[in-house]
């Protein structure tokens, strides 16, 4: 099963990772976690370059396939195998993140960069996406005061992370049977039963 958890920046998906797979592990599963861009060292390495604080004159096609890049080599290295194998796959951000981020935040063609997506992935649609849904305005200040990575797209200006939130609900709204949304501005406890409740559903 390959679960995906998506969402605007500094909506938590990557403080519920763990505590997820810790909880699906206790129920017997064997379950791989990872995030994207990442995962894979060529695809850290590509990581790099995308949110580097310094590239500031990276062009949003360029950006778009440089994610793309990613994604391809750790679907192929990574994901196929282990869903084969029979594991729960549980990544931070997957190809809606492209959708959301390079699509509707910085308004390109959906239909070209869906193309793109297909070509990376090879078609690969995770079978249940969680979308952690918070204002713009809370997320970015939790990403702000939590002292961790700020990169080159948290930079943006805010309404392209406006546009980024509504693309993702825009995206939940197209696909019910896929995604469940989780009001991401309770409490983390709250949050993360809600994630369990939703897999478990799904699982079941």
């Amino acid at each position: 099963m390959f679960i995906t958890l998506e969402g605007p920046d500094g909506s938590g998906k990557t403080s519920h990772m763990q505590p997820l797979a810790e909880w699906l592990e206790e129920q017997g599963y064997r379950v791989h976690t990872a995030r994207e861009p990442g995962g894979t060292r060529i695809s850290e390495q590509i990581r790099q370059v995308i949110h580097d604080l310094n590239n500031t004159e990276m062009h949003p096609h360029t950006e778009t396939l440089l994610y793309q890049a990613a994604r391809a080599q750790i679907v192929e290295q990574v994901f196929r195998p282990k869903l084969a194998d029979g594991w729960i796959v549980l990544c931070d951000r997957y190809a809606d993140s492209t959708l959301a981020y390079q699509g509707y935040g910085h308004q390109q063609d959906l239909e070209e960069v869906r193309a793109l997506v297909r070509y990376a992935t090879g078609g690969l649609v995770p079978d249940l996406t969680l979308l952690l849904d918070v204002d713009v305005e809370t997320g970015l200040s939790r990403r702000l005061k939590s002292g961790g990575e700020w990169n080159r797209l948290d930079a943006y200006q805010l309404e392209f992370h406006r546009r980024v939130r509504e693309g993702y609900l825009e995206l939940a709204r197209q696909e019910p049977g896929r995604w469940v949304r989780v009001d991401a501005g309770q409490a983390w406890e709250k949050v993360q039963t809600g994630l369990r409740s939703a897999i478990l559903k799904r699982i079941n």
